[in-house]
């Protein structure tokens, strides 16, 4: 089974990450629209969304995505958009304010084995910061560039006095990142299909699944029902 996170062999100056990050801090950072699954502040900026504004937040796969006006100001965030040679939906700012929670829960569709990948690039972290994908901690230090399957249970509680603020994108998998991931040690023919998970684990995404129902999320259920 492909690994739940892995860090990928590229770090980006966290000084020009920094340097952009002072560019949105003018714009109005918006609440997560999924207020259910947290507690305290967490909220984003867009770079690109499917309106083009940068207060429109919300993802969906399968849907087409623009840049938003924000992004031409920030050069560096542009740079490391053009290193991925894919491409890219939603790419966002994501901040989890000091004393903030996000519960565990799961996304549908987000794993490299469905043709997906989200992208996480600290812009601001600490070692208060606990990052969770299947119930193991994902060490995320600032500049370095992470995947994890978000289809599996994640959660992330920042216990410090800052915030902790992370560049995200949301990309298309394709023969260059096919290469890319081989390199990392990913099985590239595995089929998310053929995971196997615990009863909890299972229990776990059929619950969140549950939540917003969708054809898509009920043909995982019924395939994870089966097994």
């Amino acid at each position: 089974m492909n690994p739940s996170s892995s860090k990928l062999p590229v770090s980006f100056s966290i000084d020009k990450l920094q340097n952009d990050l002072i560019v949105c801090e003018n714009d109005l950072w918006t609440p997560h629209f999924n207020t259910y699954r947290y507690e305290g502040n967490w909220t984003s900026i867009s770079l690109r969304s499917q309106s083009g504004l940068a207060d429109d937040i919300l993802s969906f796969p399968n849907a087409a995505y623009k840049n938003t006006s924000l992004l031409d100001r920030c050069e560096y965030f542009k740079e490391i958009m053009d290193w991925f040679q894919c491409e890219k939906e939603a790419v966002r700012l994501l901040r989890l304010d000091p004393k903030s929670e996000i519960k565990e829960h799961v996304d549908n569709d987000t794993s490299y084995e469905d043709g997906f990948f989200r992208i996480h690039i600290p812009i601001i972290t600490n070692d208060d910061v606990f990052f969770y994908v299947d119930k193991k901690r994902v060490p995320m230090q600032m500049g370095e560039c992470w995947y994890a399957n978000f289809q599996l249970p994640h959660s992330v509680e920042n216990k410090s006095a800052e915030p902790r603020i992370h560049f995200t994108l949301d990309c298309i998998r394709n023969d260059w990142s096919d290469e890319l991931f081989t390199k990392m040690g990913f099985d590239i023919n595995e089929s998310s299909q053929n995971k196997q998970y615990s009863d909890e684990m299972k229990q776990q995404i059929i619950a969140e699944l549950s939540r917003n129902p969708s054809e898509a999320g009920a043909k995982i259920i019924a395939n994870l029902q089966s097994k």
